[in-house]
């Protein structure tokens, strides 16, 4: 196999269409569909299943992408090392929705002035999926719900959140779940962590939630909680949310109210690019603290 061949099936991979994945590295869908197919004669396997336009990893497929992106890690890695440790490469951070809104845009402007080098990427999703993505190595680090949940992950506490619950304001005060029993409840899919949150807390006073309405944006989200409905958010995120004032926040039990977001990444994958990121955030916050002594 060559890098070359695995870049073309990793980006139709992550495409799910040949179209797009031309698109993407700028060649012909054809030039890609006879590339894909030598490397699975040289492989002796199917890496794809074909389904009209759209194309679905089989097993193998997955397997294989897995390896790719640990190879190419290693190869910006391998890079960096003989180029004196200096950051350089691709460098895929994930992020919660919130986070990356709230707390990344002035890090990440940072990170890009002092490394023009490196090629950073952001993928939002929830928690869950994010911890998925390190674990297969598709993320370098990612900022989720902590602590690691699992043993082949570390990582630092970064900062905390404060959940709130929304509801809109005709509801009176809300004490407990049976206040917002069988209301409708907007969450992102399941993954999710600040959704868990707010299942837990259900679950905890045993009344049961209302039907669960999938949402893929807190302003959406927002508008649907406007509308009749319960919803459980960051209030970072909520205070910068245009029709803020349209909903009720409601504090809940502090367990089930506070979240701690955490920067995780794979044992042993600590490389140039992870250490410029977590040494340029302690400068921050060094320059903070110096700035609150004066």
């Amino acid at each position: 196999m060559e890098f070359a061949e695995l870049r073309i099936f990793q980006a139709v991979a992550e495409e799910g269409s040949l179209v797009k994945a031309a698109e993407r590295l700028n060649r012909v869908p054809s030039n890609l569909s006879t590339r894909l197919r030598q490397l699975e004669d040289k492989l002796g396997v199917e890496l794809f299943l074909r389904e009209r336009q759209r194309l679905h990893l089989t097993a193998a497929g997955h397997r294989l992408l897995d390896y790719a992106h640990r190879l190419f890690a290693l190869a910006d890695e391998a890079r960096s090392a003989v180029q004196g440790g200096e950051p350089a490469g691709t460098f895929v951070l994930g992020s919660m929705f919130s986070t990356a809104a709230i707390h990344l845009p002035g890090l990440l402007a940072r990170y890009h002035q002092r490394y023009p080098k490196v090629n950073l990427q952001v993928h939002s999703g929830p928690s869950g999926e994010l911890v998925e993505g390190l674990l297969a190595g598709r993320l370098d680090a990612a900022l989720v719900d902590g602590p690691a949940p699992d043993a082949a992950l570390e990582g630092q506490p970064w900062f905390e959140e404060r959940l709130v619950l929304i509801t809109g304001l005709e509801l009176g005060p809300v004490r407990s779940p049976a206040d917002v029993a069988g209301r409708p409840v907007f969450g992102f899919r399941a993954g999710c962590s600040y959704r868990r949150y707010l299942d837990t807390w259900y679950a905890a006073a045993g009344v049961p939630s209302g039907p669960v309405m999938e949402i893929e944006s807190y302003h959406s989200m927002l508008a649907c909680v406007i509308t009749g409905g319960v919803a459980l958010m960051p209030e970072s995120m909520l205070d910068s949310l245009p029709g803020r004032e349209r909903v009720q926040r409601h504090e809940i039990q502090a367990r089930f109210a506070r979240a701690t977001t955490w920067l995780m990444w794979r044992k042993g994958r600590e490389g140039a690019n992870l250490r410029s990121w977590l040494e340029l955030r302690e400068s921050l916050q060094t320059d903070r603290e110096a700035v609150a002594l004066v």
